[in-house]
């Protein structure tokens, strides 16, 4: 009986052991690794539909804070790429990966648009990916300097209550001051133009320029092929 030569017989080996990783791996279900295909068209191979931009308790989020804070930007569903600007010395596609695209539920802006809080509307049935997910968010909004305030959707605060989140030293004075009118009536307090400004409503707005939108296409010129 003729014997293989050990060439061959290495060559048979690794053969049936490259069989056998691709039967284990379909049998894994092992997902393949997905090629971008410039040739698609963005509208044809994607056919767009218009949803909603909030859920019903960020709505009804985003009516309280425009009841209560008049003087400010009330802005929904913001990026983190958006309004937080991250040092270059490390690749920023890294940066976008991990937390730029991150969005804040509800973002408050003085009247210059500048970030000053976010609120953020938790649900009571929240997945361990989506909490770790706003964790993430919520390190570099505090981080940036910017207040995060936390709603949970079945028990949202009133509108006096949402107020006294953000002025919580006027509404206090404001619960002790009672205006009387010279024929004796009383009067309900009403709240100077101060109490509707916070840090920075003042200052120059010559301040930090947003993020442009297509600073991160700049930073990678494949996605604006992509995109396009």
């Amino acid at each position: 009986m003729n014997l293989l030569d050990p060439t061959a017989l290495a060559m048979l080996v690794a053969f049936a052991l490259l069989l056998a990783g691709l039967w284990l791996r379909r049998r894994s279900g092992t997902p393949q690794q997905t090629v971008a295909d410039d040739t698609l068209d963005t509208v044809q191979a994607w056919p767009p539909q218009a949803v909603r931009v909030m859920t019903l308790g960020e709505r009804q989020a985003y009516e309280i804070l425009r009841r209560s804070l008049p003087g400010h930007v009330v802005l929904a569903q913001v990026p983190l790429s958006r309004f937080i600007s991250v040092p270059t010395r490390f690749p920023y596609s890294q940066w976008l990966q991990r937390a730029g695209r991150l969005g804040v539920d509800l973002l408050v802006c003085d009247f210059s648009s500048r970030a000053v809080a976010a609120v953020e509307v938790r649900t009571s049935d929240e997945s361990a990916r989506s909490a770790k997910r706003h964790q993430r968010l919520v390190e570099v909004l505090r981080a940036a300097g910017v207040t995060v305030h936390e709603w949970n959707e079945d028990n949202l605060p009133s509108v006096a209550e949402a107020r006294a989140l953000f002025f919580p030293k006027a509404s206090a004075d404001a619960k002790h001051e009672v205006a009387v009118t010279p024929g004796g009536r009383t009067m309900l307090p009403v709240a100077e133009i101060q109490e509707l400004l916070v840090d920075g409503d003042n200052t120059d707005y010559g301040q930090l320029e947003p993020v442009p939108s297509a600073f991160f296409e700049d930073e990678d010129p494949r996605l604006s092929r992509r995109a396009a």
